[in-house]
């Protein structure tokens, strides 16, 4: 007698995208030892940096106006997710990075702060600090940046990459997932009374 092996139905397509659209993004963080993010209420995001190379070429899915307008409302909408409150007078101010087709050097970017500070030894505990530091970072990295609008120090850093596709929208998809991936790992506000409630412009 033959035996007959039971039959086992194709997974539906559906259910593979969705669990290809769920894969987890590789995110690291770190924070400033000194950082006192616990009394952070109020945010903004900040312009565009000053480009210092003017002669490297330009990625078009970093620099048009579009998906640069679909990150910053990415990064709005994120923060506003875990509490914080869009304001003109914030505790905190919000730089960000990203590159598509090209890899990613921080060096031609300047928001005004230094992007490595003193007490920075890499990303967590047990990394050499007298290690050279990485400027250049693979296509499709996103790094957000928490900085005191103050004395502009770095407090937090966040890092994901994000898919690249030759499609905007699609780009811009994976852009979101990896922002909000990035800022699950930032503390939520906490309750207490927001330290400034002027409007915000965007």
């Amino acid at each position: 007698m033959r035996s007959r092996r039971p039959a086992f139905p194709a997974a539906p397509a559906a259910l593979i995208l969705a669990l290809t659209a769920c894969a987890s993004v590789d995110v690291r963080t770190v924070t400033s030892p000194h950082a006192d993010l616990v009394a952070l209420r109020t945010f903004n995001v900040m312009s565009q940096p000053t480009r210092h190379a003017q002669d490297v070429a330009e990625d078009p899915l970093l620099v048009n106006s579009i998906s640069d307008g679909a990150l910053r409302a990415d990064l709005v909408k994120a923060f506003q997710d875990r509490g914080y409150v869009l304001s003109d007078h914030p505790d905190f101010s919000v730089a960000f990075y990203a590159s598509a087709k090209q890899k990613l050097d921080v060096n031609y970017w300047d928001y005004g702060y230094p992007y490595y500070p003193y007490w920075w030894g890499g990303w967590g505990p047990g990394f050499d600090p007298y290690a050279p530091r990485a400027t250049e970072y693979t296509q499709g990295t996103v790094v957000i940046d928490v900085i005191d609008p103050q004395n502009k120090e770095l407090l937090w850093r966040g890092q994901g990459v994000a898919n690249v596709s030759d499609n905007e929208r699609q780009y811009e998809q994976d852009l979101l997932k990896t922002v909000t991936a990035i800022l699950e790992k930032f503390p939520r506000a906490q309750p207490g009374q927001v330290s400034s409630n002027q409007p915000a412009s965007q």
